[in-house]
This record gives C-alpha cells, structure tokens and sequence, in this order.
C-alpha cells in the first residue's frame, strides 16, 4: 500500500476533510456575493423584467368579453353565425341578464370601448343601451330579444353578435393584427381598409430615419472625439465640457429650441433672408417634417457617440501612427489601415446606444416632426395616453422590443459584441 493510501484525506485545521471545507467556503462566498448584488436584481426585477412582462401580457389579454357577458359567451358557442340569422331567444336573454349584472358593476361601457376598437359604433351603443337595459328585471320583463332590438337596431344587426362571439376569446391575436395593419374579422384575419394602414410605415420610418440619425452621429462625431483624444489636456478639458453642455440643458428646452431654428420665421430662414441667399417668400420649410426631426435628435443624440469613441481613442498609443509612417504610409493609409481599425469598438458602442435611444424618442419628433416626422413610439403614447387601447400600445411595444433584439443578434453575428467596447 502507499503512503498516500495508508494517511486517509487531507484535513483541514478544524479537522474536517479539506475537500469539504473548500466546498463549505465557495458557498459562503457565492451567498455573501448573491447578497451583495440582491438589491439591483430586486431592482431589474420590479423596474424591468416585471413591467415587460405585463406588456407582453397586455399584448395578448382578452378578459373583458368574457368576464363581464360570461353567460352571453357560453350562450353564443351554440350559434351559428355562418347560418346568417339571428341568435335565438335564449343568447338575447343571457345577454340581458349579462349587461344588468354590468350596468350595476359600471362595466358595460369598458366592454363597449373595448368592442369599439373592433368595430366602430359599438361603444355609443353600449351606453344607449345600458341606460334602460340596466332597469329591467331579469326575470318579469322577458322575452327580450325584440326589446332588446327597440332599444337599439344595431341588436338586430348579425355583425354585432358575430364580433361578440369573435373576440369572445381569453387571448387573442387581435392587437398583433393591428399592428401591422390587419385585423381579426369573424371571416378570419384580413387587411385593414387603405386608409387605416400606417402602422408598418410607421415602424419602416422608424428605424430607417433612426440609422441616418445614428450615421449623422458618426459622420460629426468622429472628429469630435479625434480632437478630444489627441488635443493637449487643458483644451480638451474645454471641448469636453462643451460636449456635455447639453446634458445640463432640459430636453424639452432644447427641442422647443430648435423649433425656433428651424420654423419658417426662425432664425435660420430670418439669417438666410438677410444674406440674400433665399427670398422672403422662398422661406426654407425645416420643421414639421422629417428634416427637423433628423437635425433636432443628431444634436441630442450626438454626446452619446461622442463619449463612447472618445474613451476608446484616448487608449490608441500615437506611436502607431508614427510607425506606420516611418515605414512608408500616408497620412491617409496610416489613418485607414492602422488608426480607425482599432476605434471600430467606440463606433459600435455609440452606434447602438444611438439607435436603441433614437428609435424610442416620442418627445422629439412629437414637436418638431409634425405628421411627416413622428415615430412608432408616439402612436404608442397615443395609444396609451388617449385612445387608451393599451392592448394595441402594448403589441406595438412587443414588436419594437423583437426588432431590437432582432438587430442586436444580427450586429452580434456580424460585427461581434464582444468587440463594442466603452473604454
């Protein structure tokens, strides 16, 4: 036998096996590691996972129909709407019994809004109709198919009762449908009317004026953070602070700023008018449009490109540069070959902090864009602040959020995000 054999396990101090005390220690210090990182997990938890997961949720949730007309639900599985009659007697009753119970609860006219957005008119008919429905009794005031169709003619219309059944269901694919301009119809899903289809151009205008905004960024960017990282440390201090000016500047000022600027009786086309280079009436139209909103979110959006390239120049020795021209270069093939290779990293951080900021502005476009100039992401604030379809604000949220994602992937297969660096 060897010695090893013959001594038995190594023992720690204490006098149990070493191996065991290791394992004892690596678990105290993943505990005291966890406990010192819990609050911001429980932070990223309530602020973050918590809130998108209700949205996705909201995107799909389709409770009220059936909560608040659970008889009328069940009643309709019976009816066949392809037939192209009327529901009988006893879907009108349940429905009665149905919006009496809702009348009292006051929820009869969250069902008719939510139906609304399904077809038009169904909301006013709710209300008309919840005023006297809601004073019948359920029992001495049958039958109440015909009253219910003198109450309002629309009880009589097939349509009504086919919608009903149609968005009977829990969960529904409807609000995705919306957002991208079809809609979920008895018939099955179908293309909205052409004059309703502006949410795929929308999310199109989106991301297309936010990769200008984010090349706008590069193109003025790049010297900026070149003089920065190379100019001696006292004026780079000066230009640093002028680049983070902004940042102590309200946002809505400095938008509301530019729509002086940029408005036809703005300084610029006042400026231009003086210098004789356009005439009065010839005034440059800049704002309420696209242009204005390109120019307006590359001055806010600018430090954040700035900074990220800015922190990798300043680690780019200027011995390289030197050396490649002691050995022959350009200036130009030293900047191409040797310099700007190495600040690819800064690009890409700027470039996605830039685009995933742009394509989320509201307040920006919302002054300055007009209707040529605005964003998926105001539709979404109109959704959710006035026409308050939190279900179509949330689908459209969900599909914003799957395109970033969708880009990151693609930007991580190509240009590799381990390659983005912020310094």
């Amino acid at each position: 036998m060897s010695d090893t054999a013959q001594s038995g396990p190594v023992l720690a101090a204490d006098g149990t096996p070493l191996k065991k005390s290791l394992a004892r220690a690596l678990r105290l210090q993943k505990t005291r590691a966890l406990l010192l990182i819990a609050p911001l997990l429980l932070f990223v938890l309530v602020s973050f996972i918590v809130p998108i997961g209700q949205m996705l949720w909201r995107s799909v949730e389709n409770d009220i129909v059936s909560d608040t007309l659970p008889l009328t639900v069940q009643a309709l599985k019976t009816w066949d709407a392809s037939a192209g009659e009327l529901p009988d007697e006893a879907v009108y009753a349940a429905f009665a019994r149905d919006m009496i119970v809702a009348v009292k609860a006051k929820e009869h006219t969250k069902l008719g809004t939510r139906l609304n957005y399904e077809q038009t008119g169904i909301s006013s008919m709710f209300r008309q109709s919840g005023r006297k429905v809601g004073k019948w009794d359920p029992v001495a005031d049958a039958p109440f198919k015909q009253k219910l169709i003198d109450v309002h003619d629309g009880w009589g219309d097939i349509n009504t009762w086919r919608v009903i059944q149609t968005h009977a269901r829990k969960v529904t694919p409807g609000y995705f449908l919306n957002a991208i301009d079809m809609r979920l119809t008895p018939d099955g899903a179908t293309t909205q009317p052409e004059d309703k289809r502006i949410l795929i151009k929308l999310f199109g205008r989106t991301l297309f004026m936010s990769l200008i905004i984010m090349g706008s960024c590069i193109l003025l960017g790049y010297p900026i953070a070149w003089l920065l990282a190379n100019l001696p440390m006292r004026q780079a201090n000066i230009l640093l602070i002028l680049v983070l000016l902004p940042f102590w500047t309200s946002l809505l000022v400095r938008t509301s700023a530019w729509k002086v600027l940029l408005q036809s009786q703005g300084v610029i086309n006042e400026i231009l008018v003086w210098l004789g280079l356009i005439t009065d009436e010839g005034r440059l139209v800049m704002i309420n449009n696209q242009f204005g909103t390109i120019v307006a979110m590359t001055h806010i959006l600018l430090p954040f490109m700035i900074l990220p390239m800015y922190s990798v120049m300043q680690t780019i020795p200027q011995t390289y540069l030197r050396a490649a021209k002691s050995l022959g270069a350009t200036n130009w093939t030293a900047f191409w070959r040797v310099y700007f290779p190495q600040t690819v990293p800064g690009i890409g951080a700027g470039s996605i902090l830039v685009f995933i900021l742009s394509i989320g502005y509201y307040i920006t476009p919302e002054i300055v864009g007009g209707t040529k100039g605005v964003f998926i992401s105001n539709r979404i604030a109109y959704h959710i602040s006035s026409s308050l379809n939190w279900g179509l604000a949330a689908a459209l949220g969900t599909i914003l959020l799957a395109v970033v994602l969708l880009l990151y992937w693609c930007y991580d297969k190509i240009v590799g995000i381990d390659n983005v660096k912020l310094g």
